[in-house]
């Protein structure tokens, strides 16, 4: 049981969602990030250090360090509305594989429990890292956000090499579920030919036959605000519903995946 008291740094645990993996879950997330996408909506994910943020005119601690054993308290609590709806555990951040061991301990230590797994990632890791998780984990739900290698790094500040590389290593292992997210960015990516390359590089993925569209959000501009720091997007508009439909009929056109908008 050593595994429950491995500790790693989160900045919230969000309950009853209906998003990042199936069913009702309870989504951690970890603090920490490789990448610094243009759009992130979770800006205070991406310095592993504890911060300060100002939200509604006051001043919150984000980041806070906890062990396996205390975040399964609160992920147990909701075990009904799990085993009803076939939801469990999601982890997502920043990227949780830059806490290997934390994240691989809460997984498995739900996977003990008889908890369904899920980690929501971008896959911007060493391998070994993966692989440490990969045995606990039910479903991947890996973002691919670009296939061109220039104007990945434009965006997010790296390049799009390794993520594909282990997005064929993990679909390969046929240890987890694959499912491949693309958030859709205007003017980063959000063209019908854009998107066709990410389904076809998704659709040549060993099986992987699912693919989610998320449309671009603004709704964590304010937390640039609160970090004292410029946010890179602003004035550009999410994408209007009909254009989401006519991103999902291409990658439905040019692919054998299921597709569908959010997820």
């Amino acid at each position: 049981m050593d595994y429950l008291t491995t500790k790693g740094r989160i900045f919230d645990i969000q309950r009853y969602s209906i998003h990042d993996g199936p069913g009702i879950r309870t989504i951690v997330f970890l603090k920490g990030c490789v990448l610094r996408c243009q759009w992130c909506c979770n800006p205070e994910s991406q310095s592993y250090d504890i911060q300060t943020m100002m939200v509604q005119g006051k001043a919150k601690v984000i980041g806070r360090d906890v062990t396996v054993e205390e975040v399964m308290e609160t992920v147990e609590k909701d075990r009904p509305y799990y085993r009803r709806s076939g939801g469990g555990l999601t982890l997502s951040g920043g990227e949780s594989l830059l806490q290997p061991e934390f994240a691989r301990d809460l997984l498995k230590a739900a996977k003990k429990s008889g908890i369904n797994t899920a980690m929501e990632s971008m896959a911007c890791a060493p391998y070994a890292s993966i692989e440490k998780v990969l045995p606990y984990l039910d479903v991947y739900l890996m973002d691919i956000k670009h296939m061109n290698r220039e104007k990945h790094q434009m965006f997010t500040g790296k390049p799009n090499d390794l993520m594909l590389e282990n997005a064929r290593k993990v679909a390969a292992s046929g240890m987890t579920r694959l499912v491949i997210r693309v958030p859709v960015i205007p003017t980063f990516n959000d063209t019908e030919e854009e998107i066709r390359q990410i389904a076809r590089f998704a659709d040549s993925l060993p099986g992987v036959d699912k693919i989610h569209l998320l449309p671009y959000h603004r709704l964590g501009q304010d937390k640039y605000d609160g970090l004292n720091r410029k946010y890179l997007l602003n004035g550009i508009l999410p994408p209007e519903n009909e254009h989401m439909e006519r991103l999902k009929a291409a990658v439905m056109r040019h692919s054998s995946l299921n597709c569908q908008i959010g997820g």
